[in-house]
């Protein structure tokens, strides 16, 4: 199977995953997807693979389905949720980077195979997690606060593709500058860092307009009282 194949089924997982969460823990399980979306989406990044005919960053599914999560948090609890829930991701990286990095300070035994490998994925973990950290902040919070602008606009539930979408595809825009530039600044070359920009972008304004009808389904969910 090809990557881009495997791009699409990433991207059926990470949705389903997310409705599968919501359906059995209600808020909670949005609450729980956050944490998951930062750990593995900064893991994921540090490896680059060829999509569509460009080079591109993995992680940008599972980052970019955290803009679904507060989004269906916006829509079904209010703002202040969505917020929530972005401290929760905070957190989560923060704990994620200091624990991992920690561990690489531990002594390897003589029957240990894994240290070089963790010394290469996790020792560009303080980077990465500032430029993440940065990146997510602003994104996110511009998420909410368009999320919420737009909705006051366009209230209607026929309307959510409208500020699901408007919302999402500039805030994902920030994310993908800022990160890139915190991130991989001095690690690849100026062409490189550029093509990273435009490629993640257009991958994540792809998953943006895909996670539109989950929304819709997760909508529907909470209006029949179907979740917890």
């Amino acid at each position: 199977m090809n990557n881009e194949w495997l791009w699409l089924v990433m991207l059926l997982v990470n949705f389903i995953a997310i409705l599968v969460s919501y359906r059995i823990w209600g808020k909670l399980g949005l609450y729980i997807w956050i944490p998951i979306s930062a750990i593995i989406a900064n893991i994921q990044v540090t490896k680059t693979v060829n999509l569509f005919g460009f080079e591109a960053t993995l992680g940008n599914i599972v980052y970019a389905t955290s803009f679904l999560v507060t989004d269906i948090l916006s829509e079904n609890y209010g703002k202040k949720e969505a917020q929530r829930a972005v401290g929760i991701g905070f957190f989560s990286l923060i704990i994620m980077t200091l624990l991992m990095n920690l561990a690489l300070y531990f002594n390897p035994a003589k029957s240990d195979f894994v240290q070089s490998s963790m010394q290469t994925i996790f020792s560009l973990m303080p980077r990465i997690a500032f430029g993440s950290l940065i990146a997510y902040g602003i994104s996110q919070l511009h998420d909410i606060w368009a999320y919420d602008f737009w909705k006051r606009r366009f209230p209607a539930k026929n309307k959510i593709w409208i500020r699901n979408n408007l919302s999402t595809m500039v805030s994902q825009l920030i994310d993908s500058i800022v990160f890139t530039l915190i991130a991989f600044m001095g690690v690849f070359p100026t062409a490189v860092m550029i093509e990273i920009v435009i490629t993640t972008y257009i991958l994540k304004w792809v998953v943006a307009i895909a996670d539109t009808p989950f929304i819709y389904v997760a909508k529907n969910w909470k209006d029949k009282n179907l979740i917890s």
